[in-house]
């Protein structure tokens, strides 16, 4: 057991059931469930978070039936042996880690056109309106689940996590809005919670006495009219009466207008919640959200706020992050920055699970860092993103390399986004790195500008030029007026920021600097009291869902802002899918003017002139914020290629479409594992 982490690596035993530590790898739904060979690649991907230490595992959401969706199933005895593969791999890695199957009946949210729900209620994020579900149609999903839990039994596994939240078909029956009903089924809450704990009552029955039963319940889903806090006691109460084996605590539906995942939310901002649950339940309780490091894990269980930490993205950006508690060596975790670029923005859109900080996740089988074979002697100029990858990977793997960076410190592009309010996690990132350039051995050399001549006599068998981008500096008259700033500028605090403002660029820079120069009070992580007053979350009084009734209160700093951008379609429509909402939100909160189809003419003493829809319009502002894209910064390349250098281009170098860590770290990655 660590010393420093007491109660995270002390065993839990549930029934006949010894967990070996507090630690969960949560449900995340990868991808490779349905990819050719899904299955092989899936059980690595499990091996590995298993042999980094995890006390127990939950897969991706598994379909009991057609109706479910359209993705992976369990059904039938052939479907049995697909997961066999995976539990016989997790449990001959290590026999005392726990591996339970995550049942998911997306019903409403399922994108296929015949989805069911207890009403035809659609929700607003889903493609189709569901089929209401008779009396036949419900008992048929109440089997299907037993049948589901029974089959997971004998693929193995040691439980069986049903989701109850998230707007997902459960969910559904027990909130108001979408159970419409006025039988058995519907009506007053008694009858309203009967679907979920039948269907534990059910699975209870199919699995016997010993298998894990998870309920996985939303605390408080973030709905206006959702579930009062006495109805989410009683809902708990009656799981246990049903034979739940443990709770875990779930936050928002997907529809909900209040962020629980991004990585401007604090961390651990809604354990509270389950600590509060806890006390009224007598099972174990799981909680979530926003938990990416050791030391807020012991914090939560410390706190008696729950049983168990359930952490997912963690577990996509270091599988060693359990052992590296363990054994004293946390500078050395790759933090989840909760970005959600390449997890949960790839997940929605059908896309293979990976991530930003770790490009191997869901990767194992194909992406792998073995010795080199020929040991080189490798410059690598540009400590950003791509350069630090390419650098700790190569080093990692034997090699001898030299990381030149311009500047005084290393980071790059990640220097301005950790100074953007709510992204501060980019500070463990360099963290990580930092400590990586040290432990492997990279010799880093600050302040350092370098030319081509130079490296080549330097006796370098590879250059892999790393130089990042520069911003770019559209032709507008008037551009040098010193009322025009670049976004590094305004982002660095080397020039001051007038009160009234108008934004060049509405990509991903634009809303940072938007979201910079609106934020109000301090820099560093955010308060969680501030962070639910600008959300609307009451956790103190816990009204129906949590915010009914609460209005978000704006916490601005008063500038009066125009985020402008030429092309015609939305602002902020190429943000992160499940994080662009909340960024255009909040702006729009704090008063933030967006335009498009905005043509610039210029910028002189009165202001930014342009022309939106063929009008003519001036806008009187006292400083005008280019964050009009960027440009490969590639003049050492092109002079490498001339002295004949042997020499790659990486990351912004290469390509500076859209400022795109993802793409740069996971593109050096890939490259130092061959090279």
């Amino acid at each position: 057991m660590s010393s420093r982490y007491p109660l995270l690596f002390s065993p839990l035993q549930i029934g006949s059931v010894r967990l070996k530590n507090r630690v969960i790898m949560g449900s995340m739904h990868t991808g490779l469930e349905e990819a050719a060979d899904g299955f092989t690649r899936l059980a690595r991907f499990y091996v590995e978070r298993a042999k980094g230490g995890v006390g127990m595992i939950i897969t991706g959401g598994i379909n009991p039936n057609e109706e479910a969706g359209a993705g992976a199933k369990l059904t039938n005895a052939e479907e049995v042996e697909e997961h066999r593969g995976v539990t016989r791999a997790v449990h001959a890695a290590d026999p005392q880690v726990k591996i339970c199957m995550q049942i998911l009946h997306a019903g409403p949210l399922a994108r296929i056109s015949d989805c069911v729900a207890p009403s035809a209620v659609r929700s607003r994020i889903a493609q189709f309106e569901p089929v209401e579900l008779t009396e036949e149609g419900i008992e048929k999903q109440i089997s299907d689940f037993a049948n589901c839990a029974r089959l997971a039994k004998s693929a193995g596994y040691d439980g069986v996590e049903i989701i109850g939240s998230a707007g997902y078909l459960i969910s559904t029956f027990l909130v108001e809005k979408t159970n419409l009903r006025t039988d058995r089924w519907g009506g007053a809450f008694e009858n309203r919670m009967r679907f979920p704990v039948e269907v534990v009552r059910r699975v209870r029955e199919a699995v016997g006495p010993d298998l894990l039963v998870i309920f996985r319940v939303a605390a408080m889903d973030m709905l206006q009219g959702g579930l009062a806090w006495d109805e989410v006691i009683a809902l708990g109460r009656a799981l246990e009466g049903a034979g739940v084996s443990m709770i875990s605590t779930h936050f928002a539906w997907h529809e909900a207008e209040v962020p629980t995942i991004a990585t401007m939310v604090p961390r651990a901002a809604f354990t509270q919640v389950t600590g509060r649950l806890r006390r009224a339940l007598s099972v174990p309780l799981i909680t979530s959200n926003r938990i990416n490091m050791p030391d807020v894990a012991e914090s939560v269980l410390a706190r008696g706020d729950a049983d168990m930490v359930s952490m997912a993205r963690p577990m996509l950006a270091d599988p060693d992050l359990v052992l590296k508690a363990q054994e004293g060596r946390e500078d050395q975790i790759n933090t989840c920055i909760a970005c959600n670029q390449a997890c949960l923005d790839h997940t929605f859109v059908g896309k293979l699970t990976s991530c930003l900080v770790n490009p191997r996740a869901c990767h194992e089988t194909e992406l792998n860092y073995e010795p080199a074979t020929v040991r080189k002697r490798i410059a690598v100029v540009g400590a950003g993103p791509a350069g630090l990858a390419f650098a700790t990977i190569a080093a990692q793997r034997g090699h001898d390399v030299v990381l030149f960076e311009a500047g005084a410190e290393i980071g790059g592009q990640f220097n301005l986004a950790k100074r953007i309010p709510g992204k501060e996690e980019f500070h463990e990132t360099l963290r990580y790195f930092s400590r990586m350039i040290e432990l492997l051995g990279v010799e880093l050399r600050l302040n350092a500008t370098v030319h081509a001549e130079a490296l080549r006599n330097q006796g370098f068998d590879e250059v892999i030029v790393a130089t990042g981008i520069e911003p770019r500096m559209p032709g507008i008259e008037g551009i040098g007026h010193p009322k025009a700033v670049t976004y590094v500028d305004a982002i660095l605090g080397r020039c001051k920021v007038g009160q009234k403002v108008a934004i060049v660029g509405a990509g991903g820079i634009g809303f940072d600097v938007a979201e910079l120069i609106t934020h109000s009070g301090p820099s560093g992580a955010v308060d969680i009291d501030v962070f639910a007053k600008e959300w609307g979350v009451d956790f103190k009084n816990h009204p129906r869902g949590g915010v009914t009734g609460v209005k978000p209160q704006v916490v601005s700093s008063g500038r009066e802002v125009i985020l402008m951008q030429r092309k015609s379609d939305r602002p902020g429509r190429n943000l992160g899918r499940t994080t662009g909402w909340t960024h255009r939100l909040a702006l729009q909160r704090r008063g933030v003017q967006m335009l498009s189809g905005v043509e610039y003419l210029k910028i002189d003493d009165a202001g930014l002139h342009v022309r939106i829809h063929d009008d003519d319009v001036l806008f009187d502002v006292d400083t005008v914020i280019v964050c009009a894209g960027q440009v490969p910064a590639r003049g050492l390349y092109d002079d490498l290629v001339v002295t004949g250098a042997k020499a790659a281009l990486i990351g912004g170098a290469f390509e500076a479409l859209e400022l795109d860590a993802k793409r740069a770290i996971d593109q050096a990655s890939r490259l130092a594992a061959v090279i």
